[in-house]
């Protein structure tokens, strides 16, 4: 029998249903900064993830795989990202999808965070129709005039989807610890 939370009456809307399969996507990232996952849909259908991290057969950042983020105190947030060898999620969702030969023209991503400059311009070349984030994202002050260019291209735009996050402070330390004024704790996998 269905509890009230799960009837046919008040089912969960299609964006949130991607954005919290994006959510559970992320908890394989292994990202010191920020965990970040995300989902490609095409007609309604999962096509393929993809989460933040270091490229296969390399080392973790969490076991010291990135400089850039075994050593953040070297690299201030939006900068050292050519030092950092993580692969974001948006591009290893497109690069699953190249991998096994799956078209990805028409698609929507869903991202629990707003792509980067350099994701968002990948996810136009590759001809995605829409763009949804749970977090956003802001790029450095001289790159916004060209990032709301890229957004304006996306066919069916960039939309923030605000659903209950409780697991920023494990996905974003960094972010938590700068807007409350505390230390990040150290990223452990055990949260």
């Amino acid at each position: 029998m269905p509890s009230k939370e799960t009837s046919p009456a008040e089912r969960m809307a299609r964006d949130e249903y991607y954005m919290r399969l994006a959510m559970a996507v992320r908890e394989r990232a292994s990202c010191l900064g920020s965990r970040v996952g995300a989902v490609l849909v095409l007609q309604d259908r999962v096509i393929a993830t993809g989460y933040n991290g270091t490229p296969m057969g390399m080392k973790n950042c969490d076991e010291g795989g990135c400089d850039r983020c075994a050593h953040p105190e070297r690299y201030p947030a939006g900068q050292g990202y050519d030092a950092c060898i993580c692969v974001h999620a948006e591009q290893n969702l497109l690069l699953t999808a190249a991998r096994f030969g799956i078209a990805v023209r028409g698609a929507v991503v869903y991202t629990t965070m707003q792509p980067c400059f350099g994701c968002l311009k990948e996810l136009l070349q590759a001809e995605i129709e829409a763009v949804y984030y749970l977090h956003p994202w802001q790029p450095p002050a001289h790159l916004q005039e060209q990032y709301e260019r890229i957004q304006q291209a996306i066919p069916h735009g960039i939309r923030q989807v605000n659903i209950p996050d409780d697991r920023i402070a494990w996905a974003m330390p960094r972010r938590v610890a700068a807007e409350t004024g505390h230390a990040a704790p150290p990223a452990t996998d055990a949260e």
